[in-house]
């Protein structure tokens, strides 16, 4: 049996909170692998990874949420950066920093409309790092 293999792919995501489609990026580096596990890391306190439907407003309505509960303003102790960018310090708890995926034959086994996301609130850092990680079955 073949070790684990890992790779870090940079995501730009610009100056404004976004949810970021990293799918295709995703099935790539599985493509071909077999039967196993995906693991999704954003090794970053202020980001997180989400597997939702995107194109059709629910990448927004995530973004809205976020705001809903942690808006971005003077509330929070962390103040370093851009006013409110504490509450981008809090987004980990609401949007963990990682996920795990089945891969069947080398494809990700996600459902009709699910899609891997880079959620990033965070307008201070435009890029990203994250490690995508394949355990072979």
């Amino acid at each position: 049996m073949c070790g684990m293999r890992s790779e870090v792919i940079t995501v730009r995501t610009g100056s404004r909170p976004t949810v970021r489609d990293i799918t295709a990026e995703a099935e790539q580096f599985v493509s071909g692998q077999g039967d196993g596990l995906l693991h999704v890391f954003v090794p970053h306190a202020t980001a997180g990874v989400a597997i939702i439907e995107t194109g059709a407003g629910s990448d927004d309505d995530l973004l809205t949420a976020l705001d809903g509960v942690l808006p971005t303003d003077d509330r929070w102790r962390h103040r370093h950066g851009s006013p409110g960018h504490g509450r981008d310090h809090v987004l980990p708890a609401f949007v963990a920093p990682y996920a795990t995926l089945p891969v069947l034959g080398g494809r990700l086994a996600l459902g009709t409309w699910q899609s891997v996301c880079l959620v990033d609130t965070n307008g201070d850092n435009p890029t990203r790092q994250v490690r995508l990680s394949f355990l072979p079955g």
